[in-house]
């Protein structure tokens, strides 16, 4: 069996984050033949085409990461119903510039929590949109809509109700198929 190294980006900058949360019991879930290492987008500036000629080391350290890895995925929260701005603002770094877009071909998924009955599913939404431009291959089955609850996650990443960690198995499992199938017909060219 082939490993694959997986990058997750979680989308809030917040140090009490949920959704870092949910991505340490993702991590914790995740098959033994997912290499999981995250991507952090914290220190990144705005972006600005003048930086097009000249990426700062830390935007140059982010798109080193995403070439380094096989798959992404995404863990965001839902901010005004979309995506959080720094999650945007780092897609919008890895992206670019024109004809250097790190997401292209590389097989992603996404997933968040909030404390709303709908989960994470507008900025899901809006995600997909944009990493459909980026010309990023989603997985688009298993959705995943987690409402968080107080003592839901532990911080080691621990599960406390049986269903949801049964739910994130399945959607990590899930993923690990949807690379496999992905990278058969995409292979990696470098």
């Amino acid at each position: 069996m082939a490993k694959y190294k997986v990058g997750y980006i979680v989308g809030s900058l917040s140090s009490k984050s949920i959704n870092r949360l949910l991505a340490k019991a993702l991590v914790r879930v995740a098959p033994a033949d997912l290499e999981m290492v995250e991507i952090a987008i914290k220190d990144l500036p705005l972006y600005s085409q003048d930086y097009d000629a000249d990426y700062p080391p830390v935007a140059r350290a982010l798109k080193k990461a995403i070439a380094d890895v096989d798959a992404l995925l995404f863990v965001t929260p839902e901010f005004n119903r979309s995506l959080p701005g720094g999650l945007k603002n780092a897609i919008d770094w890895a992206s670019r510039p024109w004809g250097q877009n790190s997401f292209a071909r590389k097989p992603s998924g996404v997933i968040g929590t909030s404390p709303g009955a709908i989960g994470t599913a507008l900025a899901q939404q809006n995600l997909r949109g944009v990493l459909c431009f980026c010309n990023a291959p989603l997985m688009t089955t298993v959705e995943a809509y987690i409402q968080f609850k107080p003592g839901l996650i532990a911080e080691d990443g621990q599960v406390s109700d049986e269903a949801v960690a049964k739910f994130l198995s399945n959607y990590m499992n899930e993923l690990h198929a949807f690379i496999v199938r992905v990278l058969t017909v995409l292979p990696r060219t470098s």
